[in-house]
């Protein structure tokens, strides 16, 4: 009786020896997850919420040059502008940068800048401002009383956000914001180009208001600086917006 030996596996042409290693699911699927997220980021920040990168000092203390704080481009399609919110907008064709961005040079640089602009890690643009809103359309903003305070409407409004030594302005001003415009400050205001450098600007320093790009609500780097961007309770809206309306009455019944 012969015996015969057992095939080998090669021979035998077994699942192991055939089976064809392919790239990991990870691998091929990261790029789908990359675009997703990319498209994502762009949807947010088109749409919902941008992070801005701070390049100056004219809003010190407040915030640091450096910091990274997120505007909500909602707050105002859910609600209004008021005074002492800290806004950004957009300066084209009305005020020179601040700080001059060199020109990216070619295509490649521009758009890597453009994406590290999106996400807050560079300068989205040199023609974005931050800014704190002093002043809404029809306010009489002027520097300054007797006690050397600014006063919007009559009202003096107490500033414990300026930066610390400076007065509330350097420079006298009486101004009436048009319809349409908001005044606004930096609150480092001996380091600030704001509505002040503008006065004889068109709108009288006052910038459009559909220039707003939205309001910056919380600083979210460095983690040692991450707060909330409030509207400080020292500025009195409702006694501001009633000495408005009272000048209003007045200028009615005087031209009756």
């Amino acid at each position: 009786m012969t015996s015969h030996a057992a095939p080998s596996s090669a021979a035998a042409g077994t699942p192991d020896s055939t089976k064809v290693k392919r790239p990991s699911s990870f691998w091929r699927e990261l790029p789908v997850l990359v675009v997703i997220a990319l498209v994502l980021a762009f949807l947010l920040k088109t749409f919902l919420i941008q992070a801005f990168y701070i390049p100056s000092g004219s809003m010190e203390n407040t915030l640091q040059v450096g910091d990274r704080v997120m505007v909500n481009k909602l707050a105002y399609t859910l609600g209004d502008i008021q005074r002492g919110d800290v806004i950004v907008f957009n300066g084209v064709d009305s005020w020179d940068p601040e700080i001059p961005v060199a020109d990216a040079g070619n295509p490649v640089t521009r758009a890597l800048k453009s994406v590290a602009g999106a996400f807050g890690f560079a300068s989205a643009s040199e023609k974005d401002y931050i800014k704190r809103v002093i002043g809404l359309p029809g306010d009489r903003v002027k520097c300054c009383d007797k006690n050397g305070q600014l006063t919007v409407n009559g009202v003096p409004i107490d500033e414990p956000y300026i930066f610390d030594g400076n007065k509330p302005s350097n420079d006298p001003f009486d101004i009436r914001v048009p319809d349409n415009r908001l005044w606004v400050m930096g609150d480092h205001r001996a380091a600030s180009s704001d509505s002040r450098a503008h006065i004889g600007d068109p709108g009288g320093g006052a910038i459009p208001i559909d220039s707003v790009v939205g309001r910056a609500f919380v600083i979210i780097w460095p983690f040692s600086d991450t707060s909330f961007l409030t509207r400080p309770d020292t500025i009195d809206n409702e006694a501001i917006d009633a000495a408005q309306t009272d000048v209003s009455l007045e200028k009615e019944s005087s031209s009756k």
